[in-house]
């Protein structure tokens, strides 16, 4: 059994949206209750740390309070960026947790089964990452808008989260990270800075990161496809 940390602390700008993205409807809930549901319907995790701000609290705990989970959900005081946000979540973990999921809020269409295999493979490695090949072909451009160089795409993976690790050397690795003022986009990079492996779990194609208008269309689609399918 694992714990799960939900960086939920976030605005969305790029949703033009002036409140937390993570509260807006979609299919008739709010897209983090789908996030919420697939976790808390994981067989896997056992305690759910929902890194949030304290404006968006009311509407957490109204969406806690209206939605049958099975899991406990703690709320976090969340950070000024997400590597902040989950750096107070491992400070508000249990004492006996010693693994640990981290989760996107914004991706919610994880299913249970992904949870499931990553934390399954926690089991026999520090640190993971769900995360799936990439299609396109992808350059790397300079200031000057002029194409550097082409990476192998064959080599070339699509980051996802869930993304799990072994507590101690996580919390070793944020620590060391906020005294020399890394930033990082995600937890896995903590874990490559300091020279600790971090194994790739095969990830999901609909696992996709709400950001735009655009994704919550395509969104409310896969959920329309599963509910027509189930």
């Amino acid at each position: 059994m694992v714990h799960l940390l939900i960086p939920a602390a976030g605005v969305g700008r790029r949703m033009g949206s002036d409140r937390n993205k993570l509260l807006l409807p979609l299919r008739g809930q709010p897209i983090l209750t789908w996030t919420l549901q697939a976790a808390a319907a994981s067989r896997s995790i056992e305690w759910i740390g929902l890194i949030c701000q304290a404006v968006d609290q009311p509407d957490l705990l109204n969406i806690l309070a209206t939605t049958a989970l099975s899991k406990p959900v703690m709320l976090i005081p969340g950070g000024s960026t997400r590597q902040a946000s989950v750096y107070n979540g491992l400070q508000a973990l249990p004492s006996s947790a010693d693994q640990v999921l981290i989760h996107d809020g914004a991706r919610c269409l994880a299913t249970p089964a992904l949870f499931d295999r990553c934390a399954a493979a926690l089991q026999t490695c520090p640190g993971l990452i769900a995360a799936i090949p990439v299609k396109d072909t992808i350059k790397v451009v300079g200031d000057d808008g002029v194409i550097e160089a082409t990476p192998d795409r064959s080599r070339l993976w699509a980051a996802q989260t869930p993304q799990g690790f072994h507590v101690a050397p996580l919390k070793a690795a944020h620590d060391r990270g906020k005294a020399e003022n890394w930033a990082v986009t995600d937890d896995a990079a903590l874990f490559e800075k300091v020279g600790l492996p971090v194994k790739v779990v095969p990830g999901e194609e609909t696992n996709l990161k709400v950001t735009t208008p655009e994704d919550l269309k395509i969104a409310d689609k896969v959920l329309s496809d599963r509910e027509t399918s189930a």
